[in-house]
């Protein structure tokens, strides 16, 4: 039985976010919401929002519980500093909070997410059931031969 630890990243969050597709809206006002001030533009991507809850629920089954300010943190960047000479040292920015609350109160409408008291969130049965299915199957489509003994 595989589980999410056992699939690589980049392929699980691309097949959980076709599975999050129907289950997490995006509201209407996220195509106007940058990810963080420090971002000049709204993300373009057509399936950002079913994107980013894919890789909110593997953060969360994987660190959790976690709350909405470490995951801020996790999805936030570096600022170049200063602009005149560059002389200014780098800073670390946060995400934006709303997208990652929003997301985590859909993924708890959905029963994949719940809170534990104040320490934060942590994925319920029902979510890593998904987790774990959606990497047995991104294991089984893989053809990495080093990867065949968790199929």
């Amino acid at each position: 039985m595989a589980t999410l630890y056992d699939a690589p990243t980049d392929e699980l969050i691309d097949a959980l976010t076709e599975e999050l597709d129907n289950v997490v809206e995006a509201p209407e006002w996220a195509a106007f919401a940058k990810t963080g001030h420090d971002r000049e533009m709204p993300p373009q991507q057509d399936d950002f929002w079913a994107r980013r809850a894919a890789s909110i629920l593997r953060k969360v089954a994987v660190d959790g519980p976690v709350g909405v300010e470490r995951l801020s943190t996790e999805y936030g960047s570096l600022t170049k500093g200063s602009t005149r000479y560059r002389v200014a040292p780098r800073q670390k920015t946060d995400g934006s909070k709303n997208i990652i609350r929003t997301i985590l109160q859909q993924l708890e409408d959905a029963d994949l997410v719940q809170q534990q008291g104040s320490e934060g969130r942590i994925v319920t049965g029902e979510g890593r059931s998904l987790l774990d299915d959606t990497a047995g199957d991104v294991l089984e489509d893989l053809d990495r031969p080093e990867l065949e003994r968790y199929a």
